[in-house]
């Protein structure tokens, strides 16, 4: 399966849809075929909501791995995708996600006294999600000793007052990240569990869901490095490295009103709203 199609079928199914050659068994997993390993690692980051980084949780048991950056031919920046390995029962799993605590932000967002959006695209292309300080320290740190590369602040917007940290997370615009809401635990003692309600944009566009959710997101990452286009960038000799996040999937535990939105262009000067 072609890696382009990768974030399509990702936010569409939720599957990853890269086939391990050392695990040639094939198992069904939300209706697609893919490797015993690769439904293992879904199953424990999208069904079971392991190792997802969040506040005073235990470290995940991921490691970030290597990334092989790629030149697009125009301009003075490298991109890569980061992959994860996950230790699940000793089994080591590789997968393109990660998941942590955020809150999702879908408020609806000032316009400029003429009309024109300030926010443009919000909750269609991209949208807000707020997390701890700390959760981002710990995903730099996991970045750092996996890949070798210091992490910028560049993209995320901080809020020292409240110890949060706003990043500008990707949507897939054509199928659109899935969207599920918590439903009541089983009375018979089972595991909480989700019901998908729609993707992010059909839920942000219903007035009643105009709120902030509290809840588990799962991302794919990259990395952009400033370089020159014949010498590939490594890390280590001064350079950083831009993390970007592209929201795949959301599990909800509801509304908060303990956060305040964004509702207008922030200061990119100061970094803060």
């Amino acid at each position: 399966m072609a890696d382009n199609a990768m974030p399509n079928i990702a936010a569409q199914n939720e599957q990853a849809g890269q086939i391990d050659d050392e695990d040639p068994n094939m198992v069904q997993w939300r209706g697609n075929l893919v490797s015993e390993k690769e439904a293992k690692a879904l199953r424990h980051v999208f069904d079971n909501l392991q190792d997802h980084f969040g506040h005073q949780r235990p470290d995940p048991r991921v490691r970030f791995n290597h990334v092989s950056l790629a030149h697009p031919g125009h301009g003075q920046k490298w991109h890569g995708d980061v992959d994860f390995t996950y230790d699940i029962d000793g089994d080591h799993c590789n997968l393109n996600y990660i998941g942590m605590d955020v809150c999702v932000d879908l408020a609806p967002k000032l316009v400029h006294k003429h009309g024109q959006p300030m926010l443009k695209d919000h909750g269609r292309a991209w949208l807000y999600v707020y997390l701890p300080q700390l959760t981002i320290d710990k995903v730099k740190s996991y970045v750092k000793a996996g890949t070798g590369w210091d992490v910028s602040d560049e993209g995320f917007l901080e809020d020292p007052n409240r110890n949060l940290v706003a990043i500008e997370a990707n949507l897939n615009h054509q199928s659109g990240p899935s969207f599920w809401v918590v439903k009541d635990k089983d009375a018979s003692g089972g595991g909480i569990s989700f019901s998908r309600i729609g993707s992010v944009q059909e839920v942000s566009a219903q007035p009643h869901q105009q709120r902030i959710h509290r809840g588990v997101g799962i991302f794919t990452v990259s990395i952009e490095v400033e370089g020159t286009p014949n010498f590939e960038p490594t890390p280590g000799v001064g350079n950083e490295a831009k993390l970007s996040f592209t929201l795949v999937s959301v599990r909800t535990w509801g509304i908060t009103d303990c956060v305040a939105p964004i509702v207008y262009a922030p200061s990119k000067l100061h970094h803060r709203y």
